[in-house]
This record gives C-alpha cells, sequence and structure tokens, in this order.
C-alpha cells in the first residue's frame, strides 16, 4: 500500500507543481490553442489559452511511477514497464500533433494518416513487448483471463490489442472537449485500474494469468494522481489544455491497462463515457448521410447539451456522474465475479512485496 500512495502522492504533487511553471513558459512562447470556429460560440474565448500541458500530466505519471520504487520490496517489471513505454509513445505522437497545431496556427495538426501511422506504431511496439517480454494471456477476457477465455494466439491478440489501443486514445480524444473532462474522468477510471491491479496481486490463486498486479497497480495510481494533479490547472475556467499529448496518454494507458490485466472487455464499462461521446459521433455522421439532418445539434454529445443551453460546468459535473457511475457498474461486475468464484481478500489493509 505504501507504494501505492507513494506512486499517486508523487505523481499528483508533480503534475501539479510542474504545471504552475509551463503555463507561463507556454505563454512566452506562444503555444496557444487555436479554436475550431464551427466550435459552440463560447469557446471562441479560449482560443489562445495554453495547450501541450498533457506534457506535464505525463512527467508526473512517470516520476510517481518511478518513486513508487525506492523500497526494496517493490520491483520494476515488464508488464508495468510495457504499459509505461505505451503511455509514453502514445503522448509524443500527440506533442507532434500539438505542436503542428500551434506552429501552423489552426486546430488540425497531424493529418488523420500520419496520426493512424504514430499510434499504430505505438501500439505494436506495446504489442511487441506484451507478447514477448511481459508474457501477456493472449484470450479475451472480461475480469478474468478464462471468462470468456477464447484464445486469439499472440497474431489474433496482437491485431486485437492494436484495435483496443486505437479505439480508447481516439474516444478520449474526442472526449477532450471541455475543462477538466478528459482529466476528471480519466483519474476515475484509472482508479478503478488501480483496485483491479491490486486485488489480482493480493489474489493470484485466482487471477492466475496476470503477471504483476502491483506494478500495474501502481501505474495506475500514476496516472490516477497525475490527472488530478493537472486538473487544478485545467478545471474551468482552464489556465491551460492537455491537448492530444494528454488525451492520447490516457486513453492509450487505459486500453493498455485493460490487456495486460485481462479485462479487455470490462474497458468499454469503466471508460463507458468515452464509448457515449464516440458514438454520438458515429451517430450524428451516419445519420445526415442517411438523412441529411443532424440527431445532436453538435457532436461530440458534450457540445450538443452546451448549445442546448447547459453552463459548461453543469455538463462537465453532469458528465463526471455519468462516468462515475459507469466505474461502479464495472467495479460491481468485477467484485461479484470475485465473490462468485470464491475470492476473499479484494482490498486487504497492508500491502508487501513486489
Amino acid at each position: 500500500m505504501i507504494s501505492l500512495l507513494l506512486s499517486a502522492t508523487i505523481s499528483m504533487g508533480v503534475a501539479l507543481v510542474a504545471t504552475r511553471y509551463v503555463i507561463p513558459w507556454l505563454q512566452a512562447h506562444g503555444i496557444g490553442q487555436p479554436i475550431r470556429m464551427d466550435g459552440p460560440e463560447g469557446h471562441h474565448t479560449k482560443a489562445g489559452t495554453p495547450t501541450m500541458g498533457g506534457i506535464t500530466l505525463v512527467i508526473g505519471a512517470v516520476a510517481g511511477y518511478l518513486v513508487s520504487h525506492i523500497r526494496s520490496e517493490t520491483i520494476f517489471t515488464h508488464s508495468g514497464l510495457t504499459v509505461m513505454v505505451l503511455i509514453v509513445g502514445a503522448a509524443c505522437v500527440g506533442l507532434v500533433d500539438d505542436y503542428l497545431k500551434v506552429s501552423q496556427a489552426r486546430n488540425l495538426g497531424l493529418n488523420k494518416k500520419a496520426k493512424l501511422i504514430g499510434l499504430l506504431t505505438v501500439a505494436v511496439v506495446f504489442v511487441v513487448l506484451a507478447t514477448q517480454w511481459a508474457s501477456a494471456n493472449t484470450t479475451v477476457s472480461f475480469v478474468r483471463f478464462d471468462a470468456p477465455g477464447l484464445d486469439l494466439g499472440q497474431v489474433g491478440w496482437s491485431i486485437w490489442a492494436v484495435f483496443i489501443i486505437l479505439s480508447m486514445s481516439n474516444a478520449v480524444n474526442l472526449t477532450d472537449g471541455l475543462d477538466g473532462l478528459a482529466g476528471g474522468s480519466g483519474a476515475v477510471a484509472f482508479a478503478a485500474f488501480g483496485v483491479i491491479g491490486l486485488t489480482a496481486f493480493r489474489n493470484p490463486e485466482v487471477y492466475t494469468a496476470v503477471n504483476h498486479g502491483l506494478d500495474l497497480a501502481i501505474v495506475a495510481v500514476a496516472m490516477a494522481g497525475a490527472c488530478i494533479g493537472f486538473l487544478w490547472w485545467n478545471a474551468p475556467p482552464a489556465r491551460v489544455f492537455m491537448g492530444d499529448t494528454g488525451s492520447l496518454a490516457i486513453g492509450s494507458g487505459l486500453a493498455g491497462l485493460a490487456l495486460m490485466l485481462d479485462t479487455q472487455l470490462l474497458l468499454p464499462i469503466i471508460g463507458g463515457l468515452y464509448v457515449l461521446e464516440t458514438l454520438s459521433v458515429s451517430l450524428q455522421v451516419a445519420g445526415y448521410k442517411m438523412t441529411g439532418k443532424r440527431l445532436f445539434r453538435m457532436a461530440p454529445i458534450h457540445h450538443h447539451f452546451e448549445l442546448a443551453g447547459w453552463p459548461e460546468t453543469t455538463v462537465l459535473i453532469r458528465l463526471w456522474i455519468i462516468n462515475g457511475l459507469f466505474v461502479m457498474l464495472a467495479l460491481g461486475i468485477f467484485y461479484a465475479d470475485f465473490i462468485n468464484i470464491g475470492g476473499t481478500d479484494p482490498l486487504p489493509a497492508t500491502v508487501v512485496g513486489g
């Protein structure tokens, strides 16, 4: 438990303090966010707000992960390092995208093909490390490796993993359209994976296929803490945006943890808010192509509520609540399965060992 607390506290502190000093640096160098002119009118005043702030979120998470291992009982593992490589790699793709947006003074950045190639490259590196280095389980899983337990083999699982990483990273990217929405929802989702990782670590006889549950839990709480630290400055009205640097790191991190903790099919529930946001965009596009009419005033759906007259903070808090309900449902399903198969120690008072 001490390692988990260290990870969360250090990551939150580093992200909070670092962002405080990065904001004026970004302002001094003219690194401000271009705003879509076809977006909600209330967002036009946000033009020029410093962006790329997600870099401090990632730095905070890396710092928390590293410092948590100063205790001799806690060791670096292949599984934990593999997910951290995924998070940092996705953040680098986002950083390039954010830089191009700023340098070109327009809200475009990398074109779709270049962005896809970048994320695909990072996902493939993760897959190679996961299968060849971290001995990841290759079954389709809901709450554990044998539920439903369909073994895809290394090739099939690799394709499946790449799909999940690309889907979740883009889903969080779409959700990052309101001050604090991606950061706040991400913190809760990562906390859920912290619980799942800790439970797997404490019950190896149940979660026999999960390698290094404690280290994966440390990664999860490091990201949760970093999201909270960054949220101090990203809460409305935001003084800095995370940009694709942060949103791609969050989405990829959630996907990586789900893959390594054998909870891939539970991820759409933990990330239910991101699924809803992505679904609203898909329905908007499909509906317009078929009928020539828009189903929502604007997509993603958070913009629909803004244009309906809801204040931005109202939309934010209500979506946070929805996100929390999804996460509670996911943890409830995970816990119910745990009890059903005879588990007795999901959340211990103390944790020792690596």
